[in-house]
């Protein structure tokens, strides 16, 4: 089934604020990292399909009384920005101003949905406002609920990620889930890192002139937080099973080194490859791997590296190519930080794109949401606001395979699709 008029496709559109159960005390402030600031210009846009039976029984009062007290653990993600009187910097006050929740209907049922694999109609169970231009009145966590015909419901969750990074959003979702089942018992004393900011580490002076290949410098956005770009950017995402990855990586990698290798790095090299074939003379030859460090911290702690080549990337064998991705060890979030705390707020930046960039989310417990016990039949992320070189998310997905998301220049998409199918026969 083709839905015919895609503008009215989710309708019924409600908006309300979910806050913590307990009161904040006045004048409660939260102070973020360099790198959060760093990634402040990008969005995580996560959507999760519950069928009928999953939902039977839930109702809108249910789940706003299960977020009163899931929110009392993370009462920050109810905070707002604001900007140092002295300096300018951002930091968040907790002032309980709330989560935004967005109620909606839509007129396609659920299975009938998720056979189109649109990504630009999944953009749609995600409400869709970057932070500002007004900070004081713009959420980090938007939340909207999508009832569909004949059963079901989309979860989707807008995250700042100068909040957090995927790891951080996962988990964010996964305790609520945890919360309205009843299996965990809310209280601000839990002393846990998940409900955490970190504390920004001492920066050391360092030479001016060491500036990371990871981040790009652009002209300061003020209040409003969103990617400049010089295109149309385009989404879409497809799933390889784990045949069709046996079969990858054996085309990569000899006998002896398969077992060894997770599957981000030959995913990573046949995408990286494909794309170096359309962009041609433009081709991308400094690319940026994005992982997260385990700390298991609210906030953005990632393991940057970045993976150069002095060759032709269309032209040389993959094996050259999945050796640089797995080879680079020097992680450029210190740089990062260091940079950002020198520049004093003055430029902002962007990463995810400042090069093609993959982000490897293969240990996030993508499927950990659970409503009445049930996992989502299926769940997917999607970056906003990424730079014009691109970027790639590389995600679990069901019966040991894996699903990708890839957000590029929209007049490549067809080409890499084809690329992609021609070459390594997914997509």
């Amino acid at each position: 089934m083709v839905f015919g008029d895609v503008d009215d496709l989710i309708y019924d559109t409600k908006l309300s604020s979910v806050g913590p159960a307990s009161v904040t005390e006045p004048d409660t402030f939260q102070d973020v990292s360099n790198m959060d600031l760093a990634m402040k210009l990008h969005y995580l846009r996560g959507v999760y399909f519950f069928d009928k039976e999953a939902v039977e029984g839930l109702t809108i009062s249910k789940i706003k009384e299960s977020m009163f007290y899931w929110l009392d653990l993370h009462y920050i993600s109810c905070s707002r920005f604001r900007r140092s009187e002295t300096t300018g910097r951002p930091f968040l006050r907790c002032n309980d101003c709330g989560v935004r929740i967005i109620e909606s209907k839509c007129k396609m049922n659920m299975d009938d949905f998720l056979q189109l694999k649109d990504c630009s109609l999944q953009n749609r169970l995600v409400y869709n406002q970057v932070l500002g231009p007004e900070l004081t009145f713009s959420p980090l966590a938007m939340i909207q609920l999508t009832w569909f015909k004949c059963g079901g419901m989309a979860v989707g969750l807008r995250w700042a990620h100068v909040f957090g990074d995927a790891f951080s959003a996962t988990e964010y979702l996964n305790i609520w889930g945890q919360v309205l089942s009843g299996h965990i018992q809310p209280s601000r004393s839990l002393k846990d890192p998940r409900y955490q900011l970190k504390a920004q580490a001492q920066v050391q002076n360092t030479d001016k002139s060491s500036i990371p290949l990871s981040v790009k410098r652009v002209d300061p956005v003020g209040d409003y937080w969103i990617t400049p770009n010089n295109c149309k950017m385009g989404t879409f995402s497809f799933e390889i099973t784990a045949e069709q990855l046996t079969k990858l990586q054996s085309e990569i990698f000899n006998q002896t080194q398969t077992g060894k290798i997770s599957y981000f790095v030959p995913i990573s090299t046949a995408i990286w490859q494909c794309l170096a074939s359309i962009r041609e003379e433009a081709e991308p030859r400094i690319v940026t791997i994005y992982r997260n460090d385990g700390e298991g911290y609210l906030g953005n702690n990632p393991i940057l590296t970045v993976a150069k080549a002095d060759f032709s990337i269309a032209k040389s064998e993959p094996r050259e190519l999945a050796a640089l991705i797995m080879d680079q060890k020097v992680n450029e979030k210190y740089q990062i930080e260091q940079m950002v705390e020198r520049d004093q707020d003055m430029p902002d930046y962007i990463v995810l794109g400042a090069n093609l960039t993959f982000v490897d989310m293969e240990e996030v417990n993508l499927y950990g949401l659970k409503v009445n016990g049930m996992k989502p039949v299926y769940a997917n992320y999607m970056l906003h606001g990424v730079g014009d070189e691109g970027a790639i998310l590389v995600l679990p997905a069901n019966n040991g395979g894996r699903s990708v998301t890839i957000t590029v220049p929209e007049g490549q998409i067809s080409q890499l699709k084809t690329q992609m199918k021609m070459k390594w026969n997914i997509g």
